[in-house]
């Protein structure tokens, strides 16, 4: 099982498990993050690349994998996801680059497995 396939399949567990359990806190947090991400003024994978950008400045390979299928998802390219790691990389400085490393490993297993 590749890195997506393990991401994809803890997080659905966990997160089944956590809003099962969860106190209504919690609960609506998810909710709210599942809302903050929908279409608005801003479309969505303007809305996914902007939680890259802040995923890759806070330093939270989760958060970087998340944003980077949900923004293939949403038609973003190749070339988009770059100009994204170039925001990230000038605002979040030098300490960015090994979540950028492992941001673009991880694109490229995903556009590998579109390949296959």
């Amino acid at each position: 099982m590749g890195r997506y396939e393990e991401f994809v399949k803890f997080r659905q567990e966990m997160n089944k498990k956590i809003l099962q359990q969860g106190p209504l806190e919690i609960k609506r947090f998810f909710g709210l993050d599942e809302q903050t991400y929908k279409a608005g003024a801003l479309d969505e994978k303007t809305k996914e690349l902007l939680g890259l950008v802040a995923s890759m400045v806070l330093r939270c390979d989760d958060c970087i994998s998340y944003h980077i299928i949900q923004a293939l998802e949403k038609g973003a390219k190749r070339e988009e996801l770059f100009e994204t790691f170039s925001i990230a990389l000038i605002v979040g400085g030098s300490i960015v680059i090994p979540h950028l490393r492992r941001a673009v490993a991880f694109l490229e297993e995903l556009e590998n497995k579109q390949k296959e």
